[in-house]
């Protein structure tokens, strides 16, 4: 693990330079091997099932039976009154598009609060700093972060001057974690305790000068 490596058994194992970065041309061929750098999003539902899940609740199959005992009543003493059924069932079906409606309305919200949100990183690429979209970031690169900037990829920390990070999320350690870019780690050290790294998704309380992806 990459805690347990100094620095530059890091820039040689990712190929990359401690001060310049990898180059454009790398990046791409290492986008293309190791994919962007965000999760797969999960497969949509098609409409279909999202519609039929809306009668996936306890009241609604109650009132699904409901106008079915209704029916096979009305029709049992020949009476052919379909009334009260067709209502119920009509009442389900309205409910069910209503409630399809509603949830393509939150999709479309979601997608479009993601795209407003989408972070994005400062790094270094052949000696010249640049902002990318964090998705885009690849091993070796280079990153430069600043306070209250989001770690958008794990990272080696390589060079740092009173650097602490909140980690909650991982730890749940409420107190930011001071980072030391010298010390070496052995095998199987717990994440709060690895303070050459700092993780994705974490937040940078004090500046951080470089890291190295991860």
């Amino acid at each position: 693990m990459w805690y347990t490596k100094d620095i530059n058994e890091i820039e040689r194992d990712f190929k990359t330079s401690k001060n310049n970065g990898i180059t454009e041309e790398e990046a791409i061929k290492r986008l293309e091997q190791y994919g962007k750098n965000k999760l797969e999003d999960k497969k949509k539902d098609s409409i279909f099932l999202k519609f039929i899940k809306q009668f996936n609740d306890f009241m609604i199959i109650i009132l699904i039976i409901a106008s079915v005992i209704s029916a096979v009543m009305a029709y049992m003493e020949k009476s052919n009154d379909y009334i009260d059924s067709i209502i119920i069932i009509a009442i389900v079906v309205f409910n069910a598009i209503m409630g399809l409606i509603q949830e393509e309305k939150a999709e479309k919200s979601l997608e479009a609060l993601k795209k407003m949100s989408a972070p994005t990183a400062k790094i270094k690429r052949e000696g010249i700093t640049k902002t990318v979209p964090g998705e885009s970031i690849v091993p070796g690169d280079l990153i430069l972060l600043e306070a209250g900037n989001y770690v958008p990829a794990d990272c080696r920390i390589i060079e740092c001057y009173n650097l602490k990070i909140e980690e909650s999320a991982l730890t749940g350690e409420t107190l930011p974690v001071e980072k030391n870019t010298s010390c070496i780690l052995k095998e199987n050290v717990s994440i709060g305790d690895t303070f050459n790294m700092a993780f994705g998704t974490t937040i940078v309380v004090s500046r951080i000068r470089k890291g190295n992806c991860n």
